[in-house]
Order: structure tokens, then C-alpha cells, then sequence
């Protein structure tokens, strides 16, 4: 592990293994961090400007500005190829893509840092290259929040000296805008992943929920929600020899501690990274997902050597297992198109887990002295070692049936743009036409009573689906299923679905009621109304005799005669996205 910060100074003029792109001058390529000893972390600037350098130096390395962020800043995206080779669409033919997504909390710089030195290490030919594999790095993806620096804002995290802040230029978690996409920084991501298309994707992160022996732990996506054989080969093969191999070189691992304020040894669950999260996106086009989660209480030199071997180690796995991550993808893909049904808000089953080796510490309950109540630590004089419960087997809640096509009239731009940005296939109608379709009402929802990021979100969605016939207009749009999109397609326009864009309110308009009765005349209409319909009539009757309250609340009674006219609008709970069969 102490080869990662030993001084490196070379001179590019007696280097030709590599093909150097200039051989004139003489570069320093000994990074921030391990001029500091591993207590420090590069800024914004000074990632950039190695990049830059690393560039110049070697046709190994390419970094490319692309789209923008709410900094104002581009995302910088570094490849290495050891064929020099940029043209993605070449690439694949050939070679799988491993994506990295560094700096998406910049309080969190371990990935920023072991990658610098991973893709120098590439390019010197100082460890085993890869050779099935491109790989591709966001050099800093928070830019905004890499350029807000401080050194108090991770409260208790055990370095670097100075570091980012965790929210954006407009301060969102941009760990929880993947679907949503309220940031350029999201709309450059999709830029970038559909055109590099990863087979592998991993983000770095570090976190803290309680204290335990180990520095490194593991997030890979939810097996059961990746699906099928590439979720097996995810849980019980990749994943199993990754652990072996980074304790070969001396990093026991755990799955990532999903708990706070909680003892771990009475057992966990996975954490579910559903679409909004990026390894839950990159999993709606069966990319195998992953993220690093260092300890923040562990030292930062060993948490950035530790975040580099992962980095080194997942690589020389995915390299190795080129051919099978490839087939499975097809596999996978292939099968989603077969379905006639589609699982959605998949949930951890109590009564299926795995039992683990955890290497913890005690937990105590202590009288606070600040607030006299009792309060949670961890004693480290007392490690342990133990078996504990692992609740990694999940289970959807809901499905829905697949038609052949959503409708999303153009009015619907926002989610129109969305589709285009993360390359749905659609098309435009070429005339006015009406056609029949499922439309479905929104019955009951729940709504956070906080702000969550920018967002009042929706949970807990319920909805009734029936047969209408409905003018369309000329420019409205049709989006088959059959594509390779179907997965983001399903779960961001079935509005049960945990992330999906009536939820994150891309559709309040609707909620809201627009035209109203005026009480004091409706009177008569709602009399003459019930008369000529004996069977609303009937109804009405007996909802009166069964609710109390109702029958109390004369505004409550011609609302709801109200809603059963013609008068009431029609546009009021109807999702205005169509299922075409």
C-alpha cells in the first residue's frame, strides 16, 4: 500500500513504452495528497491541472470537457485506453467501458484522490494494465461543491485537512438527482453515460452510521432489482471474489453498514439504491453498479490507499470477466423486453437473509453528560467478531402491466426533453388523431410534509387504470417499450413507482382542481341531476346513511355530486401519460 505515495519525478525523454505525447519537458506527477502524507486533498484547480499534464504526457490519456454545471464549469472526463483510441462507439466493439464517478460529495475526496494515482499508474505502466477494458473517470462530478472548501463541514470525518461541501452550486445532493435532473451536473451525466454506454459503473463515497473495525465497505446495486442472471452473478460471484481478492491485499470488507444510531451486530439491511441514487439509475440499463463506502473515522491515507485497490482490484475482475459481464448485459437486457409485467418498489423480505462475518465494536448506552439521556457509543477497547443477520433479499411490492407504448402529449415538455437527454426513442404524430388508450386517475397519495431536495415528494402512490378514448394532437409523442430505455421508461412514467416523475411532482398541475361550483346555484342543478340518474342517486343515499361525517358536511355533498357531472372537469387526478396497448 506504500507504493502509492512514494515521490514520483520522471523525465519523459527516457520514457518510450508509453508513448509519450511530448518530450520536452519534465513532469512532476506526485499528487496533493501524497506530498502531504496522505493528510491532504487536491483542490478543484489542482485535479484539473494534473489531468491536463497527464494528458500532455501520454497518448494513453485522454481528458475531455463535456456538457456543464451549475458552477459554470464543465465536467472534465478522463480515459484511459491503451490503444488511444476517444471514439467510443470503436470502443465497444471491442473493449467494455468501466465508468468512475468521483467527488459527487466532495466533503467525501477519497475516490478524487486514488483515482488521480490510479489513472498516473495506468499510464506510467507502473501496475498490471487492463486489457479488455477502457476506462473512464469524472475527475470531480460536485464541482460547485469541490470549489465551496472548508474543513468543518464533515463534523467528526478524520481528514483530509481541507475538502468540498457535500451540496452543489445550488445546493442540492446530487446523490438524489439522477431522475429528477433539477442540475446541469445530472444533464452532463446522462450525456456522458449514454455515450460511453459502462458496462461497470462505481462511485466513491465515504459514510458513517455507526463504528466498526473496518475501513472499507462495499454498496453494490441490489441483486434482486438488477434482476436475474446478472443479479446472481452480482451477488454470488463478482462481489465474492472481489471481497477475496481485496483481502488479499489487506482489506477485510463489509457490505455498507445501512444503519444510524443503531447497533449493527443485531444485523442490517442492504441498502436500497432505487433510480434516484446513481448506481440506481445505471442499473435501469443493466450496467453492473457499485460504490465504495470508506469509514470517515478511519484515517484518510488509508482510506484513499484502501479506495484504490477496490478501484485496482473491481478493474482486474472486470477485465478478467470481460466476456461474461458482456453476455449477462445481453442476456439481462434481452429479458426485459420479453416481459409482460414489470416489478417496481422492491422492499427487503424479513424473512430471507444471509449470515455474515461483521467485525464491530460494543455498543454501550451511556448517561450523557450534555443532555442527561442515554446516548449510543462504541467501545474500542472491546472488537468483536461475530455472525449477524444481513437482510439482502428483496422482493417487488407492485407490478404493471407493459403496454407497447406510453403517449406523453407535447405539453409534457419537461418529461418530453428528459427522454430525449437519456436517448428514448420516440416519435412525433403526424396528424391529429384519437385513440384509445389506458388512462390512469390518481386515487390517494401521500405527500413529505419537508422539503427534500428542491422537492415535496410523493410516496405511497395509489391509482385505478381504465379504457378511454382520447384526442391526441398533431406533436404528441409515442414511446415504444421495445427499446433498450424500457427499464427508465417504466420506472419514471408509472407513477407508483418510488422515483417516478409524478412522484418527484413533475405532475401537481393535476392535483389541483381549476374550475369550482358556486354553492348557492348548483343547488338546484345537483336536485335535477340525481333525479335524471337514479343510480348516482342511489349511491349518494346510501353514502349518507353509512358516513356520519358526510352526512353532516353539505359542501362535502355537492362536491361529491359535483364530481359525478359533466360539469367536473376531466383533467382533475388524470395522469396525463397514456398506455397504449
Amino acid at each position: 500500500m506504500e507504493k502509492h505515495f512514494i515521490f514520483i519525478i520522471f523525465a519523459l525523454t527516457i520514457i518510450s513504452c508509453n508513448s509519450p505525447k511530448s518530450a520536452t519537458k519534465d513532469y512532476n506527477f506526485e499528487t496533493v495528497f501524497e506530498k502531504s502524507n496522505g493528510k491532504e486533498t487536491a483542490t478543484y484547480q489542482e485535479v484539473v491541472r494534473f489531468y491536463t499534464l497527464l494528458d500532455e504526457a501520454f497518448s494513453t490519456i485522454s481528458t475531455q470537457e463535456i456538457g456543464l454545471t451549475d458552477s459554470g464549469k464543465p465536467l472534465h472526463l478522463i480515459i484511459y485506453n491503451p490503444e488511444a483510441e476517444i471514439d467510443f462507439k470503436k470502443i465497444k466493439e471491442k473493449k467494455q467501458v468501466i465508468l468512475i464517478n468521483n467527488g459527487i460529495h466532495p466533503g467525501e475526496p477519497d475516490g478524487i484522490d486514488a483515482t488521480m494515482m490510479l489513472m498516473r499508474d495506468y499510464a506510467q505502466d507502473s501496475i498490471a494494465l487492463p486489457q479488455n477494458t477502457v476506462i473512464a473517470a469524472i475527475a470531480v462530478y460536485n464541482v460547485g461543491g469541490s470549489l465551496n472548501r472548508n474543513s468543518t463541514s464533515r463534523v467528526n470525518q478524520n481528514g483530509p485537512m481541507e475538502y468540498g461541501f457535500r451540496g452543489n452550486g445550488q445546493n442540492y445532493d446530487l446523490n438524489r438527482d439522477f431522475i429528477k435532473a433539477d442540475s446541469r451536473n445530472a444533464l452532463a451525466f446522462y450525456e456522458i453515460f449514454h455515450l460511453l454506454q459502462p458496462d461497470v459503473f462505481i462511485g466513491t463515497h465515504v459514510s458513517n452510521g455507526a463504528d466498526y473495525q473496518y475501513t472499507l465497505t462495499h454498496l453494490f446495486t441490489q441483486h434482486n432489482k438488477l434482476g436475474g442472471k446478472l443479479g446472481e452473478y452480482l451477488q454470488e460471484k463478482f462481489m465474492v471474489r472481489l471481497k477475496d481478492s481485496l483481502a488479499r491485499h489487506g482489506w477485510e470488507t463489509t457490505p455498507y453498514v445501512s444503519v444510524f444510531n443503531q447497533d449493527p451486530a443485531n444485523g442490517f439491511p442492504q441498502f436500497l439504491d432505487s433510480p434516484r441514487y446513481s448506481s440506481g439509475y445505471t442499473t435501469l440499463w443493466n450496467c453492473l453498479g457499485m460504490m465504495i463506502e470508506t469509514h470517515m473515522l478511519k484515517p484518510y491515507k488509508d482510506r484513499v490507499s484502501s479506495t484504490y485497490d477496490f478501484l485496482e482490484q473491481t478493474i482486474a475482475l472486470a477485465d478478467k470477466e470481460a466476456q461474461v459481464i458482456s453476455r449477462l448485459r445481453e442476456v439481462s437486457s434481452a429479458q426485459y423486453l420479453q416481459l409482460d409485467k414489470y416489478p417496481l418498489n422492491f422492499q427487503p423480505d424479513s424473512m430471507k437473509f444471509s449470515r455474515i462475518e461483521f467485525k464491530g465494536y460494543e455498543a454501550e448506552t451511556k448517561i450523557s453528560e450534555l443532555t442527561g439521556l442515554p446516548h449510543l457509543t462504541y467501545n474500542r477497547k472491546k472488537p468483536y467478531t461475530k455472525e449477524i443477520n444481513y437482510y439482502n433479499h428483496f422482493s417487488p411490492r407492485d407490478s404493471v402491466l407493459i403496454p407497447e407504448a406510453y403517449i406523453i402529449p407535447q405539453a409534457w415538455w419537461k418529461v418530453v426533453d428528459l427522454m430525449k437527454r437519456n436517448k428514448i426513442e420516440m416519435h412525433a404524430l403526424d396528424k391529429d388523431t384519437l385513440l384509445e388508450v389506458g388512462v390512469y386517475k390518481i386515487e390517494t397519495y401521500k405527500t413529505f410534509s419537508m422539503p427534500y431536495e428542491g422537492h415535496y415528494p410523493h410516496y405511497d402512490t395509489k391509482v385505478s387504470l381504465s379504457n378511454k378514448k382520447i384526442f391526441f394532437r398533431k406533436g404528441d409523442y409515442i414511446i415504444p417499450t421495445h427499446q433498450p430505455g424500457i427499464r427508465y421508461i417504466i420506472e419514471t412514467l408509472e407513477p407508483i413507482s418510488q422515483d417516478s416523475f409524478f412522484n418527484w411532482n413533475f405532475f401537481d398541475a393535476i392535483l389541483q382542481q381549476k374550475e369550482h361550483f358556486s354553492p348557492y346555484v348548483f343547488e338546484e342543478v345537483a336536485a335535477q341531476f340525481l333525479k335524471e340518474n337514479p343510480e348516482i342517486e342511489e349511491q349518494f343515499l346510501r353514502k349518507k346513511s353509512l358516513d356520519d361525517d358526510f352526512s353532516k358536511n353539505w359542501y362535502a355533498q355537492l362536491s361529491w355530486i359535483y364530481q359525478k357531472t359533466p360539469h367536473y372537469e376531466k383533467e382533475h387526478l388524470r395522469y396525463p401519460i397514456y398506455k397504449l396497448k
